[in-house]
């Protein structure tokens, strides 16, 4: 895993490249959070287009199984990119997204530049 990691806002942030294999299980949680153990990241960027498109169908429930690894092992995440598509498409979605942006732990965002601003105002608190 390519060990690229940043200091945004006073956090450790690791950006996962955008190729990269599909993630869609739990496992590949796991994997992630066990590859980058020893640098000590504060939050995993991940972009959309590393994860399965059945990774954003809630009835799959592949991202409750992946965002839980996260919160269980005390990592926080963010998925960068455009899921409107996905959104539009499933009202249970939009709603996960809601309540996802509005806690600590799982963020979903546009861009780093939003990332940035999110850090920001969580290091402002």
């Amino acid at each position: 895993m390519t060990e690229v990691t940043s200091l945004r806002h006073g956090v450790t942030v690791w950006v996962a490249p955008a190729e990269g294999p599909e993630l869609a299980s739990e496992q590949d949680a796991i994997d992630i959070i066990a590859a980058l153990y020893h640098l000590e990241v504060g939050l995993m960027a991940i972009p959309v287009q590393r994860f399965a498109k059945r990774f954003f169908d809630m009835h799959s429930r592949l991202i409750g199984g992946f965002f839980s690894k996260f919160v269980n092992y005390g990592h926080r995440l963010a998925v960068v990119g455009d899921i409107s598509s996905f959104v539009e498409a499933s009202d249970v979605l939009r709603d996960v997204v809601y309540e996802c942006n509005r806690g600590k732990n799982v963020w979903f965002v546009a861009d780093l530049a939003e990332l940035d601003t999110r850090l920001e105002h969580a290091a402002a608190r």
